[in-house]
């Protein structure tokens, strides 16, 4: 559901002449960008603009090249590393007039665009899930700390209508982050990487199962799923 809502989105935003930024990763960005490719949208690679990730977007990856614009502050040819994600996500944010949330856990990296958003000024909206999901705990935190609640389309479209602010200049303004991105030990990424790998097999297994069964943090467990998924050791489901 969160996919079709994030496709009809984004195919309304780029129709009425907005530019669609996001990641190019699986689930919620592939779907804003499938939305938009038609129009306008900009996909932001936390590894070099030549390197397709994940490689089931190749054709996506090819198609936002020809009819949109692939962006990256890494050199061509750098593959993504797992500590690049979080950073690429700030470019998202300060290119955008506002930031939209569907679904996300409190621990998702989708939390770090938000307080990204927020520091850099940004408009930040959220869509209200129900509170038995917890993939809806992200936005419905947001909602509650102040993001502006959002409906459909022409909630985004007033919103934006009426704000006055300018992107480019504040965009120019240098930003200090309000909480700075927690710092991953390299040795406990290395030790988690030891624990997880007996843990994953041919049957798949959960992220909160994974937490549980090695009692390691959200932010090195993420990293340490990541470096594995690049490497090809692992494959990401859903």
């Amino acid at each position: 559901m969160a996919k079709k809502i994030v496709n009809m989105l984004t195919a309304d935003l780029s129709k009425a002449g907005y530019t669609v930024w996001s990641g190019l990763a699986r689930g919620i960005d592939t779907a804003a960008h499938i939305g938009a490719v038609n129009q306008s949208t900009v996909a932001v690679m936390a590894g070099g603009v030549d390197v397709v990730y994940p490689r089931e977007n190749s054709d996506l990856h090819a198609k936002i090249s020809q009819c949109g614009a692939i962006v990256s502050e890494m050199p061509a040819g750098t593959e993504p590393q797992a500590r690049n994600f979080p950073r690429r996500n700030r470019i998202i944010s300060g290119a955008s007039q506002g930031v939209v949330f569907v679904e996300g856990t409190p621990k998702s990296g989708s939390l770090i665009t938000a307080r990204f958003a927020l520091d850099q000024s940004r408009d930040v909206f959220a869509f209200p899930g129900s509170p038995l999901d917890p993939r809806a705990r992200g936005p419905n935190g947001l909602i509650r700390d102040g993001a502006i609640l959002i409906r459909s389309v022409e909630d985004v479209l007033d919103e934006l209508a009426n704000t006055t602010k300018n992107l480019f200049t504040a965009a120019s303004q240098p930003q200090t982050a309000s909480q700075p991105i927690e710092i991953i030990d390299e040795k406990e990424v290395y030790a988690t990487r030891l624990r997880i790998l007996p843990e994953i097999g041919r049957t798949p297994v959960t992220v909160d199962e994974l937490r549980r069964q090695c009692q390691v943090s959200a932010p090195v467990l993420a990293a340490v799923l990541l470096e594995l998924e690049l490497a090809g050791k692992i494959c990401g489901l859903g």
